[in-house]
C-alpha cells in the first residue's frame, strides 16, 4: 500500500533517552536536507532540552508509550518511527499495533526475542495487509549478522557458486561499554522467562521466530552455547572459540530472513554465532570459562532479588561515556562453506561503541532507508520483517556510506 501525504518523514520516539539522543544526533547531522524530522517521547520539558542541545527546528510530540490513542496519532503522522524505548517487551507493544495498523514503517534496537515473537503474532498479518514494514533489531542485535549473512549470499549467487551450509559468525574483535538500559532489557527478559514454561520453550528454539516452524528444515540440534576449534570453523582461524553471548537471539533473526526468503540461503543453511578468546594454547579453557560465565549470568540475573540488582547495576537512562563510546569498535566476519564446496567470507567492521555509537548509525541508517529509499528497497508486501528482508542493499549501501565497512570475499 502507498503511504498518504504524511506531516513527518522521521519521528525518533525516545528522543530524550540515552540511545535516543544518539540516534536524533546521527539523524541531525546525515538526514537529507528538506526531511521532516520530530521528536517524540512522555516529556515535553525533556523533549524541548534535548532539541535544545541538537540545535534543531523539529516539531514536538507528546506521546507516552500507554497511551494507545496518543500512539495512533503519532503514527498515522509520519512515514517512519524509530523507537529506543525499551524493554520492548514492557513498553514496545502499542506502539508497533499503532505503526501496523496506520501503514506506518518501523524500527528498533530490540535484542528481545519474546517481544519479536508476540510482534509477529500480533501484526505481521495486519502489517502485511498496511503495507507497513515493521523491522526489529536494527542495531548491534541484529545487523551485523544479518547484513554479514545477506552479503555473503548475494556473493555467492553471483558467483554461481551454490547455496549457504554451515555458517558461523565469529566476533573477531569488540569493544564497547553496557548501560542501564540494556540491563533493564536482560533482567525483563530474565523475569519472564522465569514466570512462564511456554515462553522459555519460546525462547529455547532455535526457529522461535520463524514464519513457519513446520516447514523448517530438520538440521539436528543447534546450540547457542558451543565452544568450538577455529580452525573447524575456516582454517584460517587458531585458536577456540567461545559463545557469543547474542547468539541466541541474532541467530533466530538470521533464520527468520532465510525463511522470509523462501529459504534462499539454502535448505542446509546452518547458522551460528561465536566469539574468538585468542590464539593461546589457553584459548579452549578461557572459551570454557566464558561458557560457564554467561549461564551464571543469565542464572544470577532470574534469580536475585530485584532490589539487590538496583544497588549494583547501571541505572536506566545511563550509558557509556562519550570517551567510551568513540573509542568502541567492532568487527564479525562470517564464514560459510557452499553447496559446491567453496568457502566464502563476509566482513561487518564499525568504529564506535558497538551498543550505542555504531547502533546509533545503524538504527539511524535504517530510518532513512526506510523513508528515502523506498525505490531500492526489496519487493515486499509488508509485514514483520528483518533488516535483510526489508532493506538489503539499500541498507547496505547506506551503512558503508556512514563509514562500516563490509564486504564478501570468496576464499582462497
Amino acid at each position: 500500500m502507498t503511504q498518504p501525504t504524511r506531516e513527518y518523514d522521521v519521528v525518533v520516539y525516545g528522543a530524550t533517552g540515552f540511545a535516543g539522543a544518539l540516534v536524533a544526533r546521527h539523524l541531525a547531522a546525515h538526514a537529507p536536507a528538506g526531511a521532516r524530522l520530530a521528536l517524540a517521547g512522555r516529556s515535553e520539558t525533556k523533549l524541548t532540552r534535548i532539541r535544545a542541545e541538537l540545535g534543531v527546528d523539529w516539531p514536538i510530540v507528546v506521546a507516552d508509550a500507554s497511551d494507545e490513542p496518543a500512539l495512533a496519532r503519532l503514527a498515522a503522522s509520519t512515514r517512519v518511527v524509530v523507537t529506543t524505548v525499551g524493554p520492548y517487551l514492557k513498553y514496545g507493544r502499542a506502539l508497533v499495533a499503532a505503526c501496523a495498523a496506520a501503514g506506518t514503517d518501523y524500527a528498533d534496537l530490540t535484542g528481545e526475542v519474546l517481544f519479536v515473537r508476540d510482534s509477529i503474532d500480533a501484526n505481521h498479518d495486519l502489517a502485511r495487509r498496511t503495507g507497513a514494514r515493521i523491522v526489529h533489531a536494527c542495531g548491534f542485535d541484529s545487523i551485523p549478522s544479518d547484513i554479514g549473512v545477506h552479503v555473503l549470499d548475494r556473493q555467492v549467487k553471483a558467483d554461481q557458486a551454490g547455496d549457504l551450509t554451515t555458517t558461523t559468525l565469529v566476533v573477531t574483535s569488540l569493544r564497547g561499554g553496557m548501560s542501564g538500559g540494556t540491563i533493564g532489557t536482560i533482567r525483563n527478559q530474565a523475569e519472564e522467562l522465569k514466570k512462564d514454561r511456554a515462553r522459555r520453550r519460546i525462547a529455547a528454539s532455535p526457529y522461535s521466530l520463524s514464519p513457519d516452524r513446520a516447514a523448517e528444515p530438520d538440521l539436528g540440534r543447534q546450540s547457542d552455547m558451543l565452544t568450538v576449534p577455529g580452525a573447524e570453523v575456516d582454517p584460517s582461524l587458531r585458536g577456540s572459540l567461545a559463545p557469543f553471548f547474542m547468539a541466541s537471539f541474532n541467530t533466530r533473526i538470521v533464520r527468520r530472513s532465510n525463511a522470509l526468503r523462501g529459504w534462499s540461503y539454502g535448505r542446509a543453511f546452518r547458522y551460528r554465532e561465536t566469539m574468538s578468546v585468542g590464539t593461546s594454547p589457553l584459548s579452549p579453557l578461557l572459551a570454557g570459562a566464558l561458557k560457564l560465565g554467561l549461564g551464571a549470568a543469565m542464572v544470577g540475573l532470574a534469580v536475585t532479588p530485584p532490589a539487590i540488582l538496583d544497588r549494583i547495576l547501571p541505572d536506566p537512562g545511563t550509558g557509556p561515556s562519550e570517551r567510551t563510546r568513540a573509542s568502541g569498535h567492532f568487527t564479525v566476519d562470517v564464514f560459510t562453506v557452499t553447496t559446491t564446496g567453496v568457502r566464502y567470507r563476509s566482513r561487518v567492521r564499525a568504529q564506535g561503541d558497538p551498543g550505542y555509537a555504531a547502533t546509533a548509525v545503524m538504527l539511524g541508517e535504517s530510518a532513512l532507508a526506510l523513508a528515502f529509499d523506498r525505490d531500492a528497497l526489496p519487493p515486499s508486501e509488508g509485514g514483520v520483517l528483518t533488516p535483510a528482508t526489508a532493506m538489503g542493499d539499500a541498507l547496505v549501501d547506506r551503512l558503508r556510506g556512514a563509514g562500516l565497512t563490509i564486504t564478501a570475499t570468496r576464499a582462497g
